[in-house]
């Protein structure tokens, strides 16, 4: 089975930053775009970034310009770095690999990590 394991997340002022931090199972991790989705109390979870094994990326607007997505193939990790961040930031989260590119993420999801932005 799948395993994901989301670290990093915290309380930060506005303004700040914060890397979160992602280690995905082997068997997924050398083939899948990988991405990083997001999701606040009473909204459905949304993609903030995915990057491919080469390291291709797409970009969710909500953060545009504030996040930056990347991935270690040799530690089976994948990272994403949160700048500017402001209070509606706020949200649990979370990795998976995707199907494709531009597909849909597979059902199988870790605990996620919590992210409070204070203003």
């Amino acid at each position: 089975q799948v395993q994901l394991v989301e670290s990093g997340g915290g309380l930060v002022q506005a303004g700040g930053s914060l890397r979160l931090s992602c280690i995905a199972s082997r068997s997924i991790f050398s083939i899948n775009t990988m991405g990083w989705y997001r999701q606040a109390p009473g909204t459905q979870r949304e993609l903030v970034a995915a990057v491919t094994p080469v390291g291709t990326t797409r970009y969710g607007d909500s953060l545009k310009g504030r996040v930056t997505i990347s991935r270690d193939n040799a530690k089976n990790k994948v990272y994403l770095q949160l700048n500017s961040l402001k209070p509606e930031d706020t949200a649990v989260y979370y990795c998976n690999a995707l199907r494709s590119f531009y597909g849909s993420p597979y059902d199988n999801w870790g605990q996620g990590t919590q992210v409070t932005v204070s203003s």
